[in-house]
């Protein structure tokens, strides 16, 4: 049996700071109510130059560089979005010529902000059963370009950011030890994202479409209801899955959303506090994102050892929500800084080479022409018989 260890994790938050102080110039708020109900103080927003697939590949170079495994290694890229660039193609594929990783397959997965939880599952499941070795699972959102600015029930919550693991085949137990993955699509309109395209229309109503903007709608009384109910219970659940007590699990890592979710799962759970990783009062609510960047953060401040049982759980739009148990025994490995820049040089030298393949499939069809050049739009309103 194969198991899926995480070797390797990064996270990128953008440069660009906005407090609650800022947001309290543009609606009706206050740091103060912000921050009593949300337990928020700040979050990121991408520059102009900033894309999901720019943030994607930040955090996912730096989870490979952890784990020493080059581009080219990879089988499988996930990319959990709910803010792509393109319909397609996927973030992932971007992610994958930015990164050079020539053999890897790619695609996006929309779970909101449950995504993370998703893509670990099922990258996690295809090591299992052998059908890839070696994958890179991402959280990656700009949020800041799907939110309406005036409205002060969404806009003080999300912010832009990415996070990503390697997940690497191993036949040492341990690693992703259990997944739980569920969905209440009769929820669904409590927390969306309208496309634009009218196809809300046969599940939700003409009168959903009149009342909504293509930025994120939600009911915030109706989520908060569902988030305290869902947490605890897929925490229980994928625990006694993976043959565990909650006196085996070291640390808790939530998606960050709102600390009111956090404290009551503890004291639904009768856990102290310090037993969740918490650090959403600096990036606000990133979604798919969330959960790694906590990773990232938890171990930066050493909060990871070896033979730690560590949860994840998550909840979101869909509505949907999951969780995983893993067992942490890696030890980060010092990254020198010639290393750093070797990495660097491979990352420019993959730009270099997508743009040569660019350049040649324009050259190629300059040459050939159409491959049908007598193909003609002749009696077309003819029919065959005549």
């Amino acid at each position: 049996m194969r198991y899926a260890h995480i070797v390797g994790w990064g996270c990128y938050l953008p440069e660009q700071v906005l407090t609650n102080d800022d947001l309290a110039g543009m609606v009706d708020t206050s740091n103060e109510w912000i921050y009593t109900r949300t337990g928020i103080r700040e979050r990121r927003l991408a520059n102009e130059k900033e894309t999901t697939a720019t943030l994607a590949f930040e955090a996912a170079a730096r989870a490979l560089a952890m784990s020493k495994i080059n581009p080219t290694q990879v089988d499988l890229i996930i990319v959990a979005t709910s803010t792509p660039e393109f319909v397609f193609p996927s973030t992932a594929s971007l992610l994958q010529d930015y990164l050079g990783a020539r053999k890897a397959g790619a695609f996006d997965l929309s779970a909101a902000c449950t995504g993370f939880i998703y893509a670990l599952s099922l990258a996690a499941n295809s090591i299992a059963t052998g059908a890839v070795d070696t994958a890179v699972i991402v959280g990656a959102e700009t949020l800041s370009r799907i939110t309406d600015w005036q409205d002060r029930g969404t806009c003080i919550l999300f912010g832009d950011g990415a996070g990503a693991v390697v997940l690497k085949g191993s036949d040492i137990p341990g690693g992703v030890l259990a997944t739980t993955l569920r969905s209440d699509g009769s929820g669904g309109n409590l927390l969306s994202l309208y496309n634009g395209r009218g196809n809300a229309v046969p599940h939700y109503g003409t009168s959903y479409l009149n009342g909504h903007k293509s930025t994120i709608h939600m009911n915030g009384r109706q989520v908060f209801r569902f988030a305290t109910s869902v947490v605890p219970e897929s925490i229980e659940e994928v625990v006694e899955k993976a043959g565990l007590t909650m006196d085996d699990v070291s640390l808790i890592v939530p998606h960050q959303a709102n600390q009111r979710i956090i404290d009551h799962a503890a004291k639904k759970l009768k856990l102290p506090p310090e037993k969740f990783f918490i650090n959403l009062d600096r990036f606000g609510n990133t979604s798919a994102a969330s959960i790694p960047i906590a990773l990232c953060d938890a171990a930066k401040e050493g909060k990871l050892h070896p033979d730690d049982n560590l949860v994840f759980v998550g909840f979101g739009g869909g509505l949907t929500w999951g969780s995983a148990v893993v067992k942490w025994n890696v030890t980060p490995p010092p990254i020198s800084p010639m290393r750093r820049q070797w990495r660097r040089a491979r990352y420019v030298a993959a730009r270099a080479r997508s743009r040569v393949r660019q350049l040649a499939r324009r050259l190629l069809a300059w040459i050939a022409g159409s491959p049908t050049p007598d193909a003609r739009l002749k009696d077309a309103d003819k029919r065959p018989e005549e």
